[in-house]
């Protein structure tokens, strides 16, 4: 309940001083006026008593309650939900605008502590709803239905039932969570937000060194690439402190609840069966030589290279334009090609850029990266970006800007139903990127306008689907390795390196240093086994983008309806619609060879 929610987005950005127009900041006053505000003690008192109330009343009792009752206990359980979510999206979304601020850090801290210390009382409630027999809540289902609508929520706790410890031990590791998981999160945010990188002798955060991997000087990307490099190793043992006890700790927690494997907790939550994750990694993995080795092979080509080296992999073409795009085009951009596919689409996304709702610029100790958070549902979205006026980062705000719509057209379902599984939240923000591609690629001037766009979708899309599997693997291999003891830095670099050099190709040549790239992937520590969930969505996109552009007239009213559907359905009722499934392998074929086309059409013009 009220974790921080933010697997940020691998992505680069820089810190530089063209002129990008005026960039937004987010208004957090739509959750509180401020820190100090009145509003935000009402709330935090208003929980700490509702809480208390909750378990007075209903601790011991579910098991007794008739169907109106469950109702009232399920409907007071949704309000703690909202006004808690509320009072962590607001400290999250402070301390995600400067981790280096002290006081910020702090005021974050202090309110997931009180929050921790209100909501253990409450721990019953799960564990009494899974002792409850599944025929007699199957009756209330049907006997009530306004209860009956909230089966989904019952659906997802009961997933868990079969790996449930006792009331102390969760009201334990509950109690415990902030010093656990959330403490070493903290201190890799801190930690990763605090490196400096020194390139041609001015400083850089990490987002200025990550972007210049993709400056179209070849030395000012070597010298970022080994200083990235330098500033890891130098950190490592860090690093690898956190990633072995972040593991040990899961490793603990799963073998005490029977959980089968590392990756079955997270297949749970994404409410998908490990067969259709296990399909999906195997099809990307047969792909690679077609996918990334064939595009790799031909990028080293057009760069006039017989090896590539890691500095090389985000390079822009030869004859690819350096230009930057300022904020307004960006956004005209975006929302034209949203009100392309239809018109309700831009109107939802209009007010991110009018109310406060994106916070855009790269600033001192700003978290890197970027985000949606969809708060709760009573409020709306915030998106978070580090634009500096890259195409790419053009392409990332139509991303964050589809998890917004996505969240707001979720919001319908209220709290407990709105949430969607990460399997299927990329599946919104992929579709505004490949909305906003198709857009730009109808638009391209030339043949060699054109292919400079389609090589850079491809390499989107082999960062979205082949990097992400290959960072699944590494985290399957770091879980199974670490089960077996302490990992040295030099043993979780050498999983790092078994898995770059098979997803990215026999073109590339690995500097050293490269084997400690691992250190700075925040999905790693904040949510693990989170990273197959991109290309999930790259494929399931792909498979529904093919649906649309085959011409079915009902094709945005089922869409939409997808949407507004949030978490209350399984991927497998979401897809059927559009004649989908993801159970069968095939499907992940049929997104893959999206790619692959790309990719033919790139050779027939070379």
């Amino acid at each position: 309940m009220f974790h921080l929610p933010f697997p940020l987005r691998d992505v680069a950005t820089e810190t530089g001083a063209e002129p990008l127009g005026d960039l937004p900041d987010w208004d957090l006053s739509d959750l509180y006026p401020a820190p100090d505000a009145a509003e935000f003690k009402r709330d935090m008192d208003w929980l700490e008593a509702a809480c208390r109330d909750f378990a007075a009343d209903y601790e011991g009792k579910l098991a007794d309650l008739d169907a109106a009752g469950m109702l009232d206990c399920v409907l007071r359980y949704e309000r703690i939900d909202v006004v808690g979510g509320r009072i962590m999206s607001y400290a999250g979304l402070r301390y995600y605008q400067n981790t280096t601020d002290a006081e910020r850090a702090k005021f974050m801290a202090d309110a997931q502590d009180k929050i921790t210390t209100f909501t253990t009382p409450l721990v019953f409630y799960t564990l009494e709803i899974n002792r409850i027999p599944d025929a007699q809540l199957d009756a209330m289902f049907a006997a009530n239905a306004d209860l009956g609508r909230y089966k989904p929520v019952f659906d997802r706790l009961r997933a868990m039932k079969p790996y449930q410890l006792s009331d102390e031990l969760e009201k334990f590791l509950h109690d415990t969570s902030t010093v656990g998981a959330a403490a070493w999160n903290r201190l890799f945010d801190e930690t990763i937000a605090g490196l400096e990188f020194t390139v041609d002798g001015e400083t850089f955060g990490i987002e200025g060194c990550l972007n210049f991997l993709s400056e179209p000087e070849r030395a000012k990307r070597e010298a970022a690439a080994k200083e990235l490099a330098n500033v890891f190793g130098r950190n490592i043992k860090l690093f690898a402190r956190v990633h072995n006890t972040l593991a040990k700790e899961k490793e603990i927690t799963d073998r005490w609840r029977g959980l089968p494997t590392p990756q079955a907790g997270r297949h749970l939550s994404n409410h998908v069966e490990p067969e259709v994750v296990e399909a999906l990694r195997n099809a990307v993995v047969a792909a690679y030589p077609k996918l990334s080795h064939r595009y790799y092979k031909l990028k080293a080509k057009w760069l006039g290279l017989d090896t590539l080296e890691v500095w090389d992999r985000n390079a822009p073409l030869p004859m690819e334009e350096n230009r930057l795009v300022n904020w307004d085009e960006a956004r005209s951009t975006v929302l034209d090609a949203y009100a392309g596919f239809d018109p309700e689409m831009a109107r939802i996304a209009e007010p991110f850029f009018d109310k406060g709702w994106i916070d855009a610029g790269v600033k001192p100790g700003k978290a890197p990266g970027a985000f949606a958070h969809p708060t709760v549902s009573e409020v709306h979205p915030y998106v978070m970006l580090n634009y500096l006026g890259k195409p790419r980062d053009v392409m990332t705000l139509a991303h964050e800007l589809g998890h917004g719509v996505h969240q707001v057209l979720a919001a319908g379902q209220g709290e407990l139903l709105s949430s969607t599984p990460l399997t299927l939240a990329e599946t919104a923000s992929v579709f505004g990127e490949m909305l906003t591609f198709r857009k730009l690629l109808d638009g391209a001037a030339d043949d060699a306008q054109r292919k400079v766009m389609l090589a850079g979708k491809v390499e989107d899309m082999i960062n979205t689907v082949v990097r992400q599997i290959a960072f699944y693997d590494f985290e399957c291999k770091l879980h199974d390795a670490r089960r077996n003891g302490e990992l040295t830095p030099e043993e979780i670099n050498a999983l790092w390196m078994s898995v770059q050099a098979e997803s990215l190709g026999p073109v590339f040549n690995f500097m050293d240093g490269y084997e400690t790239f691992w250190a700075y992937i925040p999905h790693f520590v904040h949510s693990p086994f989170y990273v197959y969930a991109y290309a999930f969505g790259d494929g399931l996109v792909n498979a529904l983008y093919a649906v649309y552009e085959e011409g079915d007239a009902d094709f945005q009213a089922k869409y939409f309806d997808m949407l507004k559907a949030g978490g209350s359905k399984h991927h497998k009722e979401l897809l059927a619609p559009f004649g989908l499934d993801a159970s069968d392998p095939a499907f992940w074929d049929k997104g893959l060879s999206m790619i692959s086309g790309f990719i033919d059409q790139l050779e027939a013009m070379d």
